[in-house]
């Protein structure tokens, strides 16, 4: 079939997903290959029936292809994949290339399958989750999701230049990349934890919930400060009004 005009994606390719989730593939049988980021998308587009240039647009805009990078959410390597989601897509170390980039690709391929193909849902789903998609009945109404929909679909559709690198499956392992601090450190185990006992559709309820708490709390402490502003106006009224001469001589005039 076509996904939003683009040929390239079949039902023998959402087949082939469903069949792969169902195996419990584990990308780290692949380790200790050499291959160019190139090949490595080629590969996973044609293993999982999704355009390249979409699984390429995704890498420019999550991490710029650097295998190392890692977001202050936690999201990890080349397609950014939460710590748990990797888990759930088979990757054991989401900082090596092609471990990485072929669970991204398994993920957004079923996106595709659950939104019948459309592109914008299925990116919007791979950046704010599913049940935002369903809880808005579309894009969600956060503007870093529908800046990423635009933004990812403009470098699908004008071409993405890939780095001219190869990588040796497995040397970028997350236990090369050390904390620069004991902090850094102790900060990525307890996020570790968290990811263990936390999915990123809860992670995103949280901010959403932190969000309305904070706003909330401005909005009292805007409140009180306005009321002790009022309060401050009528002291210094009556103070004014307490000794100026005028209402002194009329106060000892009454007196």
């Amino acid at each position: 079939m076509k996904v939003n005009g683009i040929q390239g994606t079949d039902s023998t390719g959402t087949q082939q997903v469903a069949a792969t989730a169902a195996q419990g593939e584990d990308f780290s049988s692949y380790l200790q290959t050499t291959a160019s980021l190139e090949k490595i998308f080629e590969e996973a587009a044609q293993k999982y029936n999704v355009p390249k240039n979409l699984i390429k647009a995704i890498a420019k805009a999550e991490s710029d292809f650097r295998p190392d990078a890692t977001s202050k959410a936690g999201a990890q390597g080349i397609m950014q994949l939460m710590p748990a989601t990797a888990r759930e897509l088979g990757v054991s170390d989401s900082y090596d290339p092609y471990q990485n980039i072929m669970g991204g690709t398994k993920y957004i391929s079923q996106m595709l399958q659950k939104y019948d193909g459309d592109i914008s849902l299925a990116l919007a789903a791979y950046n704010a989750g599913s049940n935002n998609v369903a809880k808005y009945g579309g894009i969600p109404p956060f503007k870093e999701t529908q800046n990423y929909v635009v933004k990812v679909t403009q470098y699908m559709n004008e071409g993405v230049a890939v780095p001219n690198a190869s990588y040796t499956v497995g040397s970028v392992s997350q236990g090369d990349i050390h904390a620069a601090t004991v902090e850094e450190a102790t900060e990525k185990y307890y996020q570790s934890i968290l990811e263990q006992l936390f999915s990123y559709e809860d992670y995103l309820k949280f901010i959403d919930m932190y969000t309305k708490i904070q706003e909330s709390q401005q909005e009292k402490e805007k409140e009180e400060a306005q009321k002790q502003e009022e309060q401050s106006d009528s002291y210094r009224a009556y103070q004014d009004f307490s000794y100026s001469p005028i209402a002194m001589n009329l106060l000892g005039g009454i007196i």
